[in-house]
């Protein structure tokens, strides 16, 4: 083995799709070694100041909403970017050392994926905080491209694509052709405010105060895109609206499909504007190859049809659809050639 792959070999390099919801890692040569929630816990001083990290990923966040006054679970990032510089940096720093062991003489280069439409202050963010983190050199990555080449799209070809990547804080939408954004939407509407809309719509219908917890919980349980098919039911327990006694309620799907109508119209109204401005060529490769979904609103049961049926181009779900941006980001880390023609920097 030469010189220069040997330190390519003990550089350790990883990619990682930095999201509101969810961290995952990959880690050259070894795929994904990491699948964490975003979330870190912190003690918290009377002056309001955070003075020590408690936890981060899972067992952060089954303290969501649970916490004594001195203990706060927090999400560093808020619809795609980084809200908190400093609790960030310290979970970048986590992960890195969960995926890399012990740090050792060798620091990781690092591609980070973020959405499309990020400012140039927002991108510093990421940068600064995975250099400050232990990153030796920082490239970043449109989550968008990364989602298409994680899919498996013919991303590299002249080729017209469609990728739409429903996060936990962000939609990507967008068009790629020759490796790169021909038309691109981020829309900072995703899968927490679909979590938001059905503790709305739980309050409103039922009087019941329900948490983002549960929430996300009952999504995952009974939600769908359309009432379509077989219609299920769940028990939630929350509190009630009016007199502040804990009780519980049920919710069937209809339910939940109801409360969801508001943003999955607003991810329809992204992806229609994209198509009005794809150029014809691409248009017409568009409905031979359709449009792709991934991210974790991906798996909301229907989503497919709905889209299909609101744009008029047939519509698929990747084959592993929470795990595609993290994946393309693992490929353009393995081939050099890719990672120069999509980084950003």
């Amino acid at each position: 083995m030469s010189k220069p792959q040997a330190l390519r070999r003990l550089s350790k390099d990883l990619a990682i799709d930095l999201g509101t919801a969810n961290t995952i890692v990959y880690a050259r040569g070894r795929g994904i070694v990491v699948d964490e929630p975003s979330v870190v816990a912190v003690r918290v001083a009377p002056t309001g100041a955070y003075t020590e990290v408690l936890a981060v990923g899972e067992e952060a966040r089954v303290m969501l909403g649970r916490t004594p006054g001195s203990i706060a679970a927090v999400r560093p990032l808020k619809d795609g970017v980084i809200a908190d510089f400093e609790i960030a940096e310290q979970m970048i720093r986590y992960f890195i050392l969960r995926a890399t062991g012990r740090q050792g003489l060798f620091k990781p280069r690092m591609l980070v994926c973020i959405p499309s439409g990020v400012t140039e202050v927002e991108k510093r963010a990421v940068h600064e905080s995975a250099r400050a983190a232990g990153a030796k050199e920082v490239f970043l990555v449109p989550e968008a491209l990364a989602a298409a080449l994680g899919a498996g799209l013919p991303v590299m070809d002249p080729i017209g694509t469609m990728i739409v990547d429903i996060g936990g804080g962000t939609t990507e939408v967008a068009v790629i052709s020759m490796g790169g954004l021909v038309r691109s939407c981020g829309l900072r509407v995703a899968g927490d405010h679909m979590d938001e809309a059905i503790i709305r719509a739980v309050r409103v219908k039922k009087g019941l105060i329900i948490g983002t917890h549960t929430a996300e919980a009952v999504k995952l349980d009974i939600g769908c895109a359309a009432p379509i098919g077989e219609q299920r039911s769940t028990t939630v327990k929350g509190r009630d609206a009016d007199s502040g006694i804990p009780r519980q309620v049920t919710l069937t799907s209809a339910d939940i499909g109801d409360a969801l109508k508001g943003t999955l119209s607003r991810i329809v109204e992204a992806i229609r504007e994209t198509l009005e401005t794809t150029p014809p060529e691409l248009g017409a490769d568009l409905m031979e190859h359709g449009i792709v979904l991934c991210g974790g609103g991906a798996l909301l049961p229907h989503i497919e049809q709905v889209m299909a049926d609101a744009t008029g181009l047939p519509c698929s779900v990747a084959a592993k659809p929470m795990k595609a941006v993290a994946l393309g980001a693992g490929h353009a880390l393995e081939h050099p050639e890719v990672l120069k023609r999509i980084a950003l920097n």
